[in-house]
């Protein structure tokens, strides 16, 4: 017979075993599922399941994306994203990743943001900018990075990039998740409702202040 200390050990670590597998996206059950567009989706609370087609009408266009060519459209931000999800790119769903193209215009910025579902793995190909990300104690791991180099961004921890350079910037990210999901800060702040007399405490602005800040941040509020 086990010992009781012996049994709660078990029992802790087959909790830390199913929560860590429950976190991730589910492993293929076959070689891939091209989504069939001929079916609904159905959405779970992390998922989206796309029914597959037969993988007898799976051709080689299914397995490749040529929309990361060129850059996408700039925002007022001076940031401009592709990304390559099972939508427009059918080959990625069921294999638990997907990709992006991010061009950012000299001074321009993708805002501090994190990923609830996916470790994002950055390669800079053309440019200098400055990358990091900020740890749950709050600690900021940030450098500049050129041409070549390649940065990684924890999963679900806040992270940010700028172009400190001269010239636009262009990097490429892959995500260990086929919905990695995104909340950019500022808009999940001042743009989701939270109550006014909180975002005053809690960053000691005036009302004023936070009016601006939703118009700035909530779409709802800039008509």
């Amino acid at each position: 017979m086990y010992s009781r200390k012996t049994l709660w050990l078990f029992l802790a670590i087959l909790s830390l075993k199913v929560t860590i597998t429950l976190a991730s996206d589910p492993d293929p059950v076959q070689d891939f599922c091209i989504p069939n567009p001929t079916f609904a989706s159905i959405k779970t609370p992390h998922h989206t399941i796309l029914p597959c087609k037969n993988s007898t009408e799976a051709t080689t266009d299914d397995f490749v994306f040529s929309g990361m060519k060129a850059a996408g459209n700039f925002s007022d931000i001076g940031l401009a994203v592709v990304s390559a999800t099972p939508t427009n790119f059918p080959g990625l769903n069921t294999l638990g990743m997907s990709f992006t193209r991010a061009d950012i215009e000299v001074g321009g910025i993708n805002s501090p943001h994190f990923h609830p579902r996916a470790t994002e793995l950055v390669h800079v190909v053309q440019g200098k900018v400055y990358a990091g990300f900020v740890d749950s104690s709050n600690r900021v791991f940030d450098r500049m990075l050129e041409r070549g180099e390649v940065m990684v961004f924890p999963r679900g921890l806040m992270h940010f990039l700028m172009n400190v350079g001269d010239e636009p910037a262009t990097l490429f990210g892959s995500f260990n998740s086929q919905n990695p999901g995104m909340q950019k800060i500022p808009s999940a702040v001042f743009g989701s409702g939270i109550d006014e007399e909180l975002l005053q405490k809690a960053f000691g602005l005036s009302s004023k202040q936070i009016g601006t800040m939703r118009r700035k941040f909530d779409p709802k509020q800039a008509r």
